[in-house]
């Protein structure tokens, strides 16, 4: 099988070093890719949101299943495009895609269909929500833009200030530009968070190993929200009756919602979750695999994952059987200077070999391109180390232990990767 994965980041480059493992799989391509990438698949120059180009690359290349990655092109309607000339995807059409483009639908869903999920209020005016916030006087009260905003579309305002502050810029300064037409000004969850990845063909629901995300820029969840800047898995908050609570409050309650609604949900499901004194609520879904979960869940993986994606595209995913090792994973992100604000691009990476990896840990690549021989950087987050182990401290002193040899200048990277859960397995 000829297969294309589009996107260009670690999320990406960890799909793909996963599809290699599969004596299914002949070719892989990807698009655009990135330095890290091209050692392992054929880059091809086309932008990921390029449907046309997508479909005449797929046509002439004969190929033969595509894995549609980023949520953007998901949002865009990538996947109706290329099945439209009978090309097989792994990924949700446009309109299940709504799931995470629009934080409106999502929520909606979630009160129509009484699946558990914060208090919430959608705003298309500055003015009335600014005097909501106020009238309500709850801190920490949480602002979202609607649409998509790389991640980033999420203020936690600890004073009305701060609350101020984030409409204003997601609704007249447009920071995050029209997905900041319309906002939902939502209650705080505490308690810890739980990120878990789902296989799905719109009927049947296969939950992947749980993840606990690092969403903050610094060392103790203080700074800027990113991408992400590390990731561990299993996350130890999420128990066995949790687990089967999520499955039938949450999970299944979700799948059947979108076959209700007429959009049923086919690839990757992400659910974001809060475990709450009130039992687990859903904080928000995203439409594909998460970065940099996926970086910890995959390389436990044990199923073939071309299987698994191949019997989804055909609603066959209650025929496979889904397992993991029991093993610990973890990883670490090491970003540009300056991100998640602007940063340099272009420094020379140093301890890669000639496959833009290291002995001991799996290096994927976020944002590198590989000139002359030499890998430089070119994004926000650069690698991610990751690694397993039989224990949770393993894998995180391995995953850390990358950085050794790898770096480049200015890098940085939170030291506290797996902290929390650490303290979570300790006082169990």
């Amino acid at each position: 099988m000829k297969i294309l994965v589009i996107g260009k980041g670690g999320r990406e480059h960890a799909i793909i070093r996963a599809l290699k493992k599969s004596n299914k799989v002949t070719k892989i391509f990807c698009a655009p890719g990135n330095g890290g990438i091209s050692c392992d698949a054929i880059n091809v120059p086309i932008n990921e949101m390029d449907k046309e180009g997508m479909k005449s690359f797929a046509k002439n290349e004969k190929i033969d299943f595509v894995v549609v990655a980023p949520d953007n092109p998901l949002a865009d309607g990538m996947v109706d495009a290329l099945e439209s000339i009978g090309i097989p995807c792994f990924g949700p059409n446009k309109k299940a895609a709504q799931i995470e483009s629009s934080k409106v639908f999502s929520k909606k869903l979630m009160k129509k269909y009484n699946i558990p999920t914060g208090d919430y209020e959608v705003f298309d005016n500055a003015d009335n929500a600014i005097d909501y916030i106020k009238n309500q006087n709850k801190y920490p009260t949480v602002i979202k833009a609607d649409g998509l905003a790389l991640g980033k579309g999420v203020i936690i305002a600890k004073n009305f200030e701060e609350a101020n502050e984030a409409v204003k810029d997601m609704m007249i300064n447009h920071k995050f530009g029209e997905s900041g037409n319309k906002i939902i000004v939502e209650e705080f969850l505490s308690g810890p968070e739980v990120s878990v990845l789902c296989f799905t063909d719109g009927k049947t629901i296969k939950p992947m190993v749980s993840s606990m995300d690092h969403k903050r820029a610094l060392d103790g969840d203080k700074g800027l929200n990113t991408g992400g800047m590390g990731a561990i898995a299993p996350n130890p908050a999420y128990t066995n009756e949790i687990e089967q609570e999520c499955m039938k409050n949450i999970f299944i309650p979700t799948i059947e919602a979108m076959e209700k609604e007429g959009c049923p949900f086919s690839g990757c499901l992400y659910f974001g979750l809060m475990l709450t004194d009130d039992g687990p609520k859903v904080i928000e879904y995203n439409c594909r695999f998460g970065d940099p979960e996926t970086q910890v869940v995959l390389p436990l993986l044990e199923t073939d994952l071309f299987t698994i994606m191949e019997a989804i595209s055909k609603k066959e995913l209650e025929k496979v059987e889904v397992k993991f090792t029991n093993k610990y994973s973890a990883c670490v992100v090491l970003a540009s200077p300056g991100y998640p604000e602007s940063y340099p691009k272009g420094i020379t990476i140093n301890g890669l070999n000639k496959d833009g990896q290291t002995d001991d840990v799996t290096i994927y690549h976020a944002g590198t391109i590989l000139e002359n021989g030499e890998f430089k950087t070119s994004g926000g987050r650069v690698l991610c180390t990751s690694a397993t182990g039989s224990t949770l401290n393993e894998a995180i002193a391995k995953a850390y232990s990358g950085f050794n040899k790898v770096n480049f200048n200015n890098a940085h990277y939170r030291k506290d990767i797996g902290k929390k859960a650490l303290e979570i397995l300790n006082d169990k």
